[in-house]
């Protein structure tokens, strides 16, 4: 389960810094390259096929959001940050997707590494339970364009696209940094959901451990803690930042945005505190399971003893009359074998209702 948030970085050791080597899952599809330049009165979108047609936004008196599909194209991603003067470094991070959700300002703009989740759901149509899909996302702001890379096609971004189709809001009316704003809160939001499955999971989860724990029950509660731990490594660095663009000075940023970023600090706080919650419950619920297999084998430990325990006299009884004495004058007794029988199963009964009123049953 954790394999499928952790990527392999072999490939970059021993290399010079900056080498620019892809580092994650390797894919073979076609890199989808989107353009959408915008302002107040229109907004343009369209499929790029060739990289180059992007290179003429750089400096438009527009607002332009580049959204790269798949990185695993080296070539485009080396083509691309020498056109826009991006650091060799950061192309590294970028094709290295195995960052620490981080913002590094630059001259001329500034970089930001985000952990995107969204769910997707599983080909067993007997699992209900939606798959949690990690990924990393770069942001790349400028005065006025944002270059955003994803490892794949799926992201949470589809909300940010209908406002500026639609010119809802003032996402179009503000600048590339607003733009920004909007993309992270996108993905911050979308914590809240991955963290609402989760809760009805650990949920489902509660009253199978009150039910009936089994082998198949430590097993879900280990695959919840494993994603637990993964999801909150993602989130406590979104709170540095979100706290980071707050005091960001380079310019890039305009005062009316940071008030918006607020929000993201808020809700970032939210989401570290239900982590930490949900944590707590897990942690809790691994030593009920526990508790539980300990009672349920202490109660079948406790049946069998008391059912030792009735039989030992009885044993003791039937051993003494399986001697093969000579002289035992009870086996020349008309009712000497009724009688053993009687004394047999008063011996079992009384026993029986001592434990009872003991409360040992």
């Amino acid at each position: 389960m954790a394999n499928r948030f952790v990527k392999r970085a072999s490939e970059k050791f021993g290399l010079p810094p900056g080498t620019i080597v892809h580092v994650g899952d390797k894919r073979t599809e076609t890199i989808k390259i989107t353009l959408m330049d915008y302002d107040k009165d229109h907004c343009q979108i369209k499929e790029i096929k060739d990289i180059e047609e992007v290179f003429s936004f750089r400096d438009s008196p527009t607002v332009t959001w580049i959204n790269i599909d798949g990185i695993h194209d080296v070539t485009i991603i080396e083509r691309l940050g020498k056109h826009f003067n991006i650091h060799p470094l950061v192309l590294e991070d970028i094709l290295h997707t195995t960052q620490r959700p981080k913002i590094e300002d630059f001259e001329g703009y500034i970089y930001i590494v985000l952990r995107m989740f969204y769910n997707i759901d599983k080909e067993d149509e007997n699992d209900t339970d939606p798959e949690a899909i990690s990924e990393q996302v770069s942001l790349i702001l400028g005065s006025n364009f944002v270059i955003s890379f994803q490892e794949a096609g799926g992201d949470t971004f589809d909300p940010v696209r209908m406002r500026l189709k639609s010119s809802k809001g003032r996402i179009r009316e503000m600048g590339a940094d607003y733009l920004a704003y909007a993309l992270i809160d996108s993905i911050v939001d979308n914590y809240f959901v991955i963290l609402e499955k989760m809760g009805e999971r650990i949920e489902l989860l509660e009253d199978e451990l009150l039910d009936y724990p089994g082998p198949e029950t430590l097993e879900k509660l280990h695959v919840l803690r494993n994603e637990m731990i993964f999801l909150r490594k993602s989130a406590w660095p979104l709170r540095e930042v979100s706290n980071s663009l707050l005091r960001e000075e380079s310019g890039l940023i305009a005062r009316t945005t940071q008030i918006y970023i607020k929000d993201i600090y808020d809700h970032t706080i939210q989401i570290i505190d239900t982590i930490e919650t949900y944590r707590d419950m897990l942690s809790g619920m691994l030593d009920i399971y526990l508790s539980s297999i300990s009672n349920r084998m202490n109660e079948v430990m406790k049946v069998l003893t008391i059912i030792a325990t009735i039989f030992i006299p009885l044993t003791f009884l039937a051993g003494v009359y399986g001697m093969n004495f000579q002289y035992m004058p009870e086996l020349s007794w008309k009712w000497g074998y009724p009688g053993l029988w009687l004394i047999m199963l008063s011996i079992g009964v009384f026993m029986f209702f001592y434990f009872r009123k003991k409360k040992w049953l």
